[in-house]
């Protein structure tokens, strides 16, 4: 009672173990060390299990029944694959501590932060920015006269919002952005670029770079969109020899005359394909009604959805896990625009759907509801791609072994 009163009985530390193997066996605290390194060694190549006869004999001796000593033993035996020391705990739990209570009463400030320091986590900075926006903090754009290199914070009427950081955009070089950030600053004053020709005069950046930033639509600040943006740079005087098609045009012509916008779709793709993410619709609400017409429910709706039931949900894969203590079973994590789903794959279906499972970026999963302790599984029995309706998505899920 003594070793296992503070964990309700049950076993959660290695020290526990040495103990238990002192108190309830005699072991020598020679003895249990060496008890301990064999079952933090331990994963299924039974290291553990020569210590099997001096434990229950050492038990037996001290009046414990056969039955108890096994008992023991085998539950030691499984703890040997979630056990660490109580010190690591520790630290965990104080590192869960401050970042749920950074979390909770600064969600700005700790979202930049972890977009800061990627890549990193398990979560990408498509759900890290979905997070931060449920939790009420309004996000913006990256933007050519107000982003920095990193997120940062910007206060107004005594709110906090997260600015995206240049570095949100794929394959930016940080030269690139200091160029960008160098060049509107006049004397330590700042002087916000006022139009294409201005940017692309001020900073020198050829063709190929400013598509770069066009098709990642920072330039919202001079009111232009993707189209009319890269339409304005191409036509700029330094760009002329390598698109002859402007070199009629002067340089107050207006460009971007008659173009047609791009479309939600497309922004939202564009969005997805230069930075991973979008601050406008999410990808899967464009086929609500496709799959509203195969029957293929919410994630949000499945709290409701009776439970051990046969139901489909759809979404976006956010990662895949497959712990070596989960006996081949996947875990994968699916999103739509209400929210997240968790699917419980068996070694079985994960055999036959292989190829659906590893490659989709996007999917349908059927399968039976599981709720357990208000937690909700899906345990998947089919899956169905949605790979030529999202294969123009950039969107890479986080797998973990």
């Amino acid at each position: 009672r003594n070793v296992l009163e503070k964990t309700l009985g049950i076993p959660l530390f290695q020290e526990q173990a040495m103990r238990l193997a002192m108190t309830a066996a005699d072991f020598t605290p020679g003895q249990a060390d060496a008890l301990r390194r064999a079952m933090g060694a331990w994963r299924g190549d039974g290291s553990i299990d020569p210590f099997r006869r001096q434990l229950i004999e050492g038990m037996r001796k001290r009046g414990y029944d056969q039955a108890y000593c096994e008992k023991l033993f085998l539950q030691l035996r499984s703890f040997s694959l979630y056990g660490f020391p109580e010190s690591h705990a520790a630290s965990f739990a104080l590192l869960v501590y401050v970042s749920a209570w950074l979390k909770h009463h600064y969600p700005a400030a700790f979202t930049a932060a972890l977009l800061n320091s990627q890549p990193m986590g398990f979560y990408a900075p498509a759900q890290l920015v979905r997070a931060s926006q449920q939790a009420g903090v309004e996000v913006r754009p990256v933007d050519v006269n107000r982003s920095e290199w990193d997120c940062t914070l910007e206060v107004e009427n005594q709110n906090l919002s997260l600015r995206l950081g240049l570095r949100m955009i794929h394959g930016i070089k940080r030269a690139v952005a200091r160029q960008i950030m160098t060049c509107r600053e006049t004397h330590g004053t700042r002087t916000p670029y006022r139009c294409i020709q201005d940017f692309t005069q001020r900073t020198g950046f050829g063709r190929t770079t400013v598509a770069q930033l066009t098709r990642a639509d920072i330039f919202h600040s001079l009111t232009l969109d993707r189209r009319d943006a890269l339409w304005n740079a191409l036509a700029q005087e330094k760009n002329h020899r390598a698109y002859p098609l402007f070199e009629a045009q002067s340089q107050e012509d207006d460009f971007c005359h008659g173009l047609t916008p791009p479309s939600s779709w497309e922004q939202v793709l564009d969005d997805y394909q230069t930075q991973g993410l979008s601050l406008r619709a999410h990808p899967v609400s464009f086929f609500r009604n496709y799959l509203h017409a195969k029957k293929v429910a919410c994630c949000q709706d499945l709290k409701s959805h009776p439970c051990d039931r046969k139901v489909s949900v759809a979404g976006l894969v956010l990662n895949r896990q497959r712990p070596g203590t989960a006996r081949g079973i996947t875990f994968m994590t699916l999103e739509d625009e209400t929210g997240v789903a968790n699917l419980i794959i068996h070694a079985g279906t994960w055999k036959r759907f292989r190829t659906i499972a590893t490659e989709s970026t996007a999917l349908i999963a059927r399968g039976r509801l599981e709720r357990k302790d208000g937690v909700i599984h899906l345990i998947v029995e089919k899956l169905e791609s949605l790979r030529e309706e999202f294969m123009s998505l950039s969107q890479r899920s986080r797998d973990f072994r």
